[in-house]
């Protein structure tokens, strides 16, 4: 993952542990107070978010605990992996779009991060500029050609 994901899922861990698990106790024991848990609403409301939230915790743990930070300003090259930002035009519609190769939690089309395991990010993988690209879409086969590769 890159040191920007890396520090997201940092984020959000520091959040989980000292706002949202406080704050979920907090409700359960409310909650508590109000007599019959059997059917007490925001009791069995609270107990599933604190689920929710020891979940996520966890899995952000494992996926801290396993990662391999990269620093994408220390890479460099002509060719498109992991943490290069692609510039490709759609060959049918001459839209051209920018995109960052990064791993699959930090990935968000809307913001530019294409997923590693995309299929137009696997198609790129180990291409250069002026290779094309085709990807199979629901709407059928589409070609992007590659126009410049950069590690910003």
């Amino acid at each position: 993952m890159t040191a920007e994901g890396y520090d997201a899922l940092d984020e959000e861990l520091k959040r989980l542990k000292t706002v949202e698990r406080p704050a979920v106790i907090g409700a359960i024991s409310e909650a508590r107070q109000h007599g019959d848990l059997s059917e007490n609403a925001e009791y069995h409301a609270a107990k599933d978010r604190q689920g929710w939230i020891e979940g996520r915790i966890a899995e952000i743990e494992d996926k801290i605990s396993r990662a391999q930070v990269i620093d994408v300003s220390k890479l460099s090259g002509s060719q498109v992996k992991f943490g290069a930002t692609v510039t490709v035009v759609d060959e049918d519609t001459e839209d051209e779009a920018r995109y960052q190769i990064v791993g699959e939690h930090e990935a968000d089309v809307k913001k530019g991060r294409l997923s590693l395991t995309s299929p137009l990010a696997r198609g790129m993988i180990g291409k250069e500029p002026g290779e094309v690209v085709e990807v199979t879409t629901p709407g059928g086969v589409k070609a992007y050609e590659i126009l410049k590769v950069e590690w910003v």
